[in-house]
């Protein structure tokens, strides 16, 4: 099995990206779209929900009720990437160890938190005179 996206720009920093059925754009300068660092940390948060659900309920929790998650990206002196933080907040009353041990299992489950590792690199071509 494989995931297919198809991106395109015809000129600019703008992009739109044709997943299956649906099509959004991201801007990399975030003046008309989300730029992409914010499109990937809102990829990590909407992977992190559903295996927050997983995890809680493999950790005897079956109902988280709503969850938010406020997301914040630190960027480097070159603006890129250097620390993620989540705050996590659910409804459903949940001790403190209990809480850890579905943290955890969210992270082992999120398979955008997978994708960001170290040995993750795109293979390319690049075709010239295409169009």
């Amino acid at each position: 099995m494989a995931k297919q996206v198809t991106t395109v720009s015809d000129e600019g920093y703008s992009a739109t990206n044709e997943i299956r059925d649906f099509e959004t754009t991201v801007d990399a300068n975030g003046e008309a779209a989300p730029d992409t660092l914010e499109t990937l940390l809102a990829a990590y948060g909407s992977c992190y929900v559903p295996a927050l659900r997983v995890g809680g309920q493999q950790r005897g929790v079956d109902d988280l009720g709503r969850i938010e998650i406020d997301i914040d990206g630190d960027l480097n002196d070159d603006d890129k990437l250097e620390s993620v933080r989540f705050d996590v907040r659910v409804e459903a009353d949940v001790d403190d160890d209990t809480g850890d041990e579905i943290i955890d299992r969210a992270f082992e489950l999120c398979k955008v938190h997978d994708a960001l590792k170290d040995g993750l690199h795109a293979d390319t071509t690049f075709e010239s005179n295409a169009f």
